[in-house]
Order: structure tokens, then C-alpha cells, then sequence
């Protein structure tokens, strides 16, 4: 089994940064790849960031390439993301996520096959 508990969310300006944590406890070393999941009012989840635990690999959605960065220390088990240049569509609340089993950054953002989930964290962008 594996926990994961995110860091409190906020509310910004459109063009504001946040940053959001994720901490693990667990089972960490069936782990292959924590990501970042977002889900809208009246939309269905997404998933935003992915970094592969056991190297240095990160991937991303096209709508946040260049504003998002997802990083991990392994040391404190947390995952990080560094969102700049928020913008009111990026608001929702956000979702850590792990897996065991990973592949390309499309295959792994897809919310089936996702092991375990945070219970989330609310993000506001005003604009």
C-alpha cells in the first residue's frame, strides 16, 4: 500500500506561480512513476506531469508544457510541481498520483491503471 498526501493548494492571479507537494509513505519502491492529475467543475480528470522514479524522466500535457515543472526528492519521497504562468483554465482541483506500471507519457497520464490516488488539493486561478 501506498499514501499520498498533497500539500494545500491556493488561490492566485492569472500569470501568478504556485507550487504543490506530494508526500509518499508506503510501498515506495514499486513505484515506478508519480504524477500529477487535475480535474476541473464538469470535467473529467486529467493528467498534467509524470516523472519516472527510477531515473530522471518527466513528461507532460501539451497544455502545460513550459509553465509546469514536475520534480522529486527522493530523499523526503515528494514530488513536486512548480506551476507558472497560471492561467484561469488551470484552476481545479489537483491530484497526486502513483504507479507501478508505466510507459509514454500519454500511456501514463491516462487516469485507468493508476494505482493510488491522493484525495486532492484545490487550485484557483482568478483572472
Amino acid at each position: 500500500q501506498l499514501q499520498l498526501v498533497e500539500s494545500e493548494g491556493g488561490s492566485v492571479q492569472a500569470g501568478g506561480s504556485l507550487r504543490l507537494s506530494c508526500v509518499a509513505s508506503g510501498d515506495i519502491k514499486s513505484i515506478y512513476c508519480m504524477m500529477w492529475f487535475r480535474q476541473a467543475a464538469e470535467k473529467e480528470r486529467e493528467g498534467v506531469a509524470l516523472h519516472y522514479t527510477h531515473y530522471n524522466g518527466s513528461g507532460y500535457a501539451d497544455s502545460v508544457k513550459g509553465r509546469f515543472t514536475i520534480s522529486h526528492d527522493i530523499a523526503a519521497n515528494t514530488v513536486f510541481l512548480q506551476m507558472n504562468g497560471l492561467k484561469p483554465e488551470d484552476s481545479g482541483m489537483y491530484y497526486c498520483a502513483a504507479r507501478r506500471v508505466c510507459g509514454s507519457t500519454s500511456y501514463t497520464l491516462r487516469t485507468s491503471g493508476v494505482d493510488y490516488w491522493g484525495k486532492g488539493t484545490l487550485v484557483t486561478v482568478s483572472s
